[in-house]
């Protein structure tokens, strides 16, 4: 019993541990944050140690924890608040169990991108502030859930929650008849390009422009396929205008440069806001890329507005719960808002969603901190994967069911979710600019083949290209 108590672990629980539990190289300890019954998200904070020998890549391991969902259509979205390791470097994904339990038919996947590092011997994470909530915000049930344990308010090893080292588990016992299967054996010869045609050079059909027209108002841009949105409408505000005379083109150093900028004075009437979409709904499958540029604060006057700048691409809603729609998101906050304090990007893929009442199937990555500045941002999508990239990081890779079923568009707007973040009502001004946007259909490249070919179209002299097939 004192080696039991020693290791924070009750006998009967580490009896109940895999036969490879002995040879264990890495522990889970875990607590909670949020100990009611019930509650508004889960929050399973978790550490790893590496009591073995040998360093071990943290990209190696995923964490299952399993619980019991509050009903088949319930869809729940994953958050990481802070960790040593670094948000951007975290993911979360969820999975359904093949043979459900009286306390366990979903669990969370937690990974690791390659930036979260390696595990040394004796050495630990550090905090994983982990939360995960119902994708309606209703109150969730968690004391019927197989890894929750209220009264474990401090670190201490947690055998329901299991460890995946490249798929073996090698700590804790999933619920019974749900051991995670490992991975096939990988192919004795590794692919030599990126799946969806990915490879040195692009072959695909492409878009290019660098933006570098006169006004809002140029015939060049409708006539390259771009419409700017007008009048009245979501998201944000109700009561706002999308203003077309907003959007301008302005100099950086050499360089032309996009502007969407959003005026406010602290009212609906008082708030314009900027939109550019493609007029064609072509895009699916391949690479997105845009050089982005956010901002933080106002060109002059209060700061503090829940504004969102964005790049993303999306499949319109047609009807509630629509299974056409898709969308994929790069949304920055620089002032939070949704619930947030601070400046936050989040990446969500969509699924589908129903405006009133509210229920949203889609999934996130997202990472505190500022993005003021410029910023390379990449999306890419074949039939396995959406994965986004910041300044050729991965920071989030989602699949199933949020792959894009058909036809998108590719759209950057610039907008204000509430008037609730500065009260003020001396007219401010914020900026995002866009300096490029580049898309090849059909192939998945790395970070450096975009920016290749990027450079390769600016040499050319290129500043417009559009060879993407209506359908």
């Amino acid at each position: 019993m004192a080696v039991c108590t020693a290791a924070g672990l009750a006998c009967a629980a580490l009896t109940a541990l895999p036969a490879s539990a002995a040879q264990d190289s890495i522990t889970a300890q875990y607590r909670t944050s949020a100990s009611g019954a019930t509650a508004d998200q889960v929050e399973p904070w978790l550490e790893l140690t590496n009591t073995g020998s040998t360093t071990v890549p943290l990209s190696r391991l995923t964490v299952r924890y399993y619980f019991r969902s509050d009903g088949p259509s319930v869809s729940y979205r994953f958050a990481c608040s802070w960790a040593v390791k670094g948000c951007a470097n975290v993911t979360g994904t969820f999975g359904t169990l093949a043979n459900p339990t009286a306390t366990a038919d979903r669990y969370l996947e937690v990974g690791f991108t390659s930036g979260a590092g390696s595990l040394t011997p004796g050495q630990n994470t550090g905090d994983l502030q982990l939360r995960f909530y119902r994708a309606d915000w209703q109150t969730l049930t968690q004391s019927d859930d197989y890894s929750f344990n209220g009264a474990q308010t401090a670190y201490a090893n947690w055998s329901k929650v299991t460890v995946q080292d490249s798929g073996s588990v090698v700590w804790g016992t999933a619920p019974a008849g749900n051991d995670p299967t490992p991975p096939t054996t990988p192919p004795t010869t590794p692919p030599t390009s990126p799946p969806g045609g990915g490879g040195g050079t692009p072959t695909g059909a492409t878009l290019f422009d660098d933006f570098t027209y006169n006004t809002g108002a140029d015939a060049a841009i409708q006539q390259h396929g771009w419409t700017v949105k007008s009048g009245q409408g979501g998201p944000g505000v109700a009561g706002a205008t999308w203003a077309p005379g907003d959007l301008t083109f302005v100099a950086d150093g050499s360089n032309k440069v996009m502007n969407l900028k959003l005026t406010t004075d602290g009212t609906a009437a008082g708030t314009r806001e900027t939109e550019i979409q493609t007029s064609a709904q072509k895009f699916k499958n391949g690479t997105y890329a845009a050089r982005v540029k956010f901002g933080d604060t106002p060109t002059g006057g209060p700061d503090g507005d829940h504004i969102v700048q964005t790049f993303f691409t999306f499949t319109p809603l047609n009807a509630p719960m629509d299974p056409n729609y898709s969308e994929q998101d790069f949304e920055y906050l620089p002032n939070g808002g949704w619930g947030e304090t601070q400046n936050i990007m989040y990446e969500t893929s969509w699924e589908t969603y129903n405006p009133d009442p509210w229920n949203a199937v889609n999934t996130h990555g997202q990472q505190y901190g500022s993005f003021d500045g410029w910023h390379n941002l990449q999306i890419t999508i074949d039939n396995t994967s959406i994965t986004y990239y910041i300044d050729g990081q991965v920071v989030a890779t989602h699949g199933e069911p949020y792959l894009p079923e058909g036809g998108q568009f590719i759209d950057f707007n610039h907008w204000l979710i509430d008037l609730a973040g500065q009260t003020g009502t001396t007219s401010r001004s914020y900026n995002e600019q866009v300096d490029y946007v580049y898309f090849v259909k059909d192939q998945v490249l790395t970070p450096a083949q975009v920016q290749s070919a990027v450079s390769g179209l600016r040499s050319a002299g290129t500043a417009f290209k559009d060879t993407v097939p209506s359908s």
